[in-house]
């Protein structure tokens, strides 16, 4: 477990005690539960994610290596596919909108061949904090942090942390500018 939280490589063999965390079963409910049985769905999320905020919609399907790493605020909206890879804690905000087809890994692999026997992996927590907008095939890799408000282009890969309010996009994803009061009059012009 130390291994674990200091972010050092392990295998699964030292992994295995986490294995009963693990939501199989409630995340194959939850994906084959019919989209109009709202209290069921949300009985099934309360039960998969280690905490779940009001107001929370998450399209299925969706994946997860436990689900019960999975923090999630008030007023998120994931859309479908979103897949978490949630060796450690994801820490999800209020506000945050997820488009289809995001993957979120705490967990990468060894470069060198040797350190990957018995699946030998690393992995560091990912926060999302409040009002954060991820666009489609978008992937966020261990230990990052994207900040308040900012927008995540679609197709980007984000390797490493984003400031608050600022719009970044690309592989690897770099800010392209901040989000300033200029962007409260963009498509609504005329609205």
């Amino acid at each position: 477990m130390a291994k674990i939280r200091k972010g050092l490589v392990y295998t699964e063999t030292e992994a295995a005690f986490q294995a009963p965390r693990r939501r199989t079963e409630q995340i194959f409910a939850y994906n084959h539960t019919p989209p109009n049985e709202t209290e069921k769905l949300r009985t099934l999320l309360v039960s998969i994610l280690g905490s779940v905020g009001e107001r929370a919609i998450l399209a299925s399907p969706f994946h997860a290596a436990f689900g019960s790493n999975v923090h999630i605020g008030d007023d998120f909206f994931g859309n479908v596919n979103l897949t978490f890879v949630d060796d450690v804690d994801i820490r999800i905000g209020n506000g945050v909108m997820i488009a289809p087809s995001v993957t979120l890994t705490t967990t990468g692999h060894p470069v060198h061949p040797a350190r990957r026997v018995d699946f030998g992996r690393f992995s560091e927590p990912i926060v999302i904090e409040d009002k954060v907008w991820i666009g489609s095939n978008a992937v966020v890799l261990p230990g990052v942090r994207i900040g308040y408000g900012s927008v995540i282009g679609a197709g980007s890969v984000v390797s490493r942390d984003i400031p608050p309010m600022s719009v970044a996009v690309g592989t690897p994803c770099r800010v392209v500018r901040p989000i300033t009061d200029e962007d409260l009059r963009t498509r609504t012009a005329g609205a």
